[in-house]
């Protein structure tokens, strides 16, 4: 994934960044355990807000653990972990998998190829459990690698392939709250890669890669489309977002919505500032 969908812990009280570190940790050992080491390398913060989601809406009973792993080893820490947990570890490998044969079919990577082939095993098992989401994953992928081929540069149809990707994913039990879920995930998805199309662009355009974002980059007005189209999004999502009976560590899913998801932008917003020389 991406790494977009994360806390802003300034704004964050300290409880619930221990909170959602938790969580966050809890998903780590839940892919250490489920897929071993490879596993824990697919970990990703976007992934953690779909658990925090799930978790707040449903209120699933939650497991407290002291864990002590690799990266603290001196000190036990807490994590966090449900059904949903384990439900976002198996996304992630299928996720994870796809990226690694996009990587092997586009450049070559052998470390791709030979990523995919150890996760294709767990890739078939996630598969047979929830196959409306391993289909939609395959689809969207595909879609986006015809784009690819076609030199789409229309980011409002690029993006809808990402975003419908994200709304299978985060329409898990398809209930009467399954609506809601799945338009939370289709902004989200499409907020996510307009966000790393934009954040890649200079990088694709030195490396004559593609970039959706790249005829629109052309324009005058660029900077402020760009912040409309992802404030749009975000809007569309936190309007959804709102109209759930979410309690739960609502602090921190806001937190993220209305703060974190922005914190990229901002920084390459302070980096184009610093190139040329302007002081805020």
């Amino acid at each position: 994934m991406f790494g977009y969908v994360n806390i802003y812990k300034p704004e964050l009280k300290v409880k619930d960044y221990y909170k959602y570190k938790a969580y966050y940790c809890g998903l780590c050992k839940t892919l250490k355990e489920r897929y071993r080491p490879l596993g824990q390398m697919t970990l990703s913060y976007d992934m953690t807000f779909l658990i925090l989601l799930l978790t707040s809406l449903y209120e699933s009973e939650t497991k407290l653990e002291q864990y002590r792993c690799i990266v603290h080893p001196l000190q036990k820490h807490a994590t966090l972990q449900n059904e949903f947990t384990n439900y976002v570890a198996d996304m992630n490998i299928v996720l994870t998998y796809y990226h690694l044969l996009d990587d092997w079919q586009d450049d070559k990577s052998v470390a791709g190829l030979a990523g995919a082939k150890i996760l294709k095993r767990y890739y078939r098992n996630i598969c047979k459990q929830y196959p409306r989401q391993c289909n939609a994953i395959k689809q969207g992928i595909e879609q986006l690698s015809e784009c690819e081929r076609n030199n789409e540069l229309n980011i409002d149809m690029v993006s809808r392939c990402f975003g419908e990707l994200m709304a299978e994913l985060f329409d898990y039990k398809q209930d009467h709250w399954g609506e809601k879920l799945r338009k939370i995930g289709f902004y989200l998805g499409k907020f996510i890669y307009i966000m790393d199309a934009y954040d890649d662009l200079e990088k694709d355009k030195k490396n004559h890669r593609y970039n959706p974002l790249i005829l629109l980059s052309k324009e005058k007005d660029f900077e402020e489309k760009c912040k409309g189209m992802l404030t749009s999004m975000l809007a569309e999502c936190t309007s959804e977002f709102e109209m759930l009976p979410c309690l739960m560590d609502v602090d921190i899913i806001r937190n993220i919505l209305y703060e974190g998801v922005w914190s990229r932008y901002k920084t390459i917003q302070k980096e184009k500032m610093h190139k040329e020389g302007i002081r805020e």
